[in-house]
C-alpha cells in the first residue's frame, strides 16, 4: 500500500469568459437551455483526462450582490465548488482570482485546467508549465488567446473533445480533412 496521495486537477472554470464567447461570438444572442454546456459533462471529463482526481472550482463575478442561485445549486448539486466573487466596479474580479488561484497552486502542487479564452492568465499559466504538472484549456479552440495557445499545454475543445453540449454549436472552424462529413453540408 502506498502512503502517496494521489495527484489533483484544479479544475478553474472562467464561467463570465466561457458565456461571452459562447453567447456573443458562437451564437450572436443568449443561449437557450440545449445550448448551454453540461458542466457535469466538463466535470467527468477532467475526472478522465488525466485519471486523477479533480477539484472543480466555479468562479462568478457577484459585485452586484447577485448570485444566480438556482445556476450555484446546480453546480454544486453536481460537485462543484462555487467561487462568487466580489469587488469594485473597475476590479475584473473572476480574473484576479483564477490568477490568485493559479499562483496558490503553483506554490503548493497539482496539475490545472482552465476553463477559459483569456489571454490574461498567461503569465500564470506559464509558470506552471514545465514544472512537470500537467496543463490543459477547455476552451473553444479557435477563440482562444494566442498567448495561450503559444504555451506548451494540451488544448481540449469544449464542444469536440470534452462533448460539453446537446447540441451541435453553429461554428465556423478549421476542419480536419479527415473528420470532414459532407452529409452535413447537404
Amino acid at each position: 500500500m502506498s502512503d502517496v496521495a494521489p495527484r489533483t486537477t484544479y479544475l478553474l472554470v472562467d464561467g463570465e469568459n466561457l458565456d461571452a464567447t459562447l453567447g456573443s461570438s458562437i451564437l450572436g444572442g443568449r443561449p437557450t437551455p440545449d445550448q448551454r454546456p453540461r458542466w457535469e459533462r466538463v466535470l467527468a471529463f477532467s475526472e478522465q483526462v488525466w485519471s486523477q482526481p479533480v477539484r472543480p472550482l466555479f468562479f462568478l463575478n457577484a459585485s452586484s450582490g447577485f448570485m444566480p442561485m438556482s445556476f450555484v445549486q446546480a453546480l454544486v448539486a453536481i460537485g462543484f465548488t462555487p467561487v462568487p466573487l466580489a469587488g469594485e466596479a473597475h476590479e475584473k474580479v473572476v480574473d484576479i482570482g483564477i490568477k490568485r488561484m493559479l499562483d496558490a497552486i503553483a506554490d503548493r502542487g497539482g496539475d490545472v485546467l482552465l476553463g477559459s479564452h483569456d489571454g490574461d492568465f498567461a503569465p500564470e499559466l506559464e509558470n506552471l508549465v514545465g514544472d512537470g504538472r500537467k496543463v490543459g484549456l477547455l476552451a473553444f479552440r479557435e477563440f482562444t488567446s494566442s498567448a495561450l495557445t503559444a504555451l506548451d499545454l494540451s488544448v481540449f475543445d469544449l464542444e469536440l473533445d470534452v462533448g460539453a453540449f446537446n447540441v451541435q454549436l453553429p461554428r465556423l472552424r478549421i476542419i480536419p480533412l479527415a473528420e470532414f462529413d459532407p452529409l452535413r453540408y447537404l
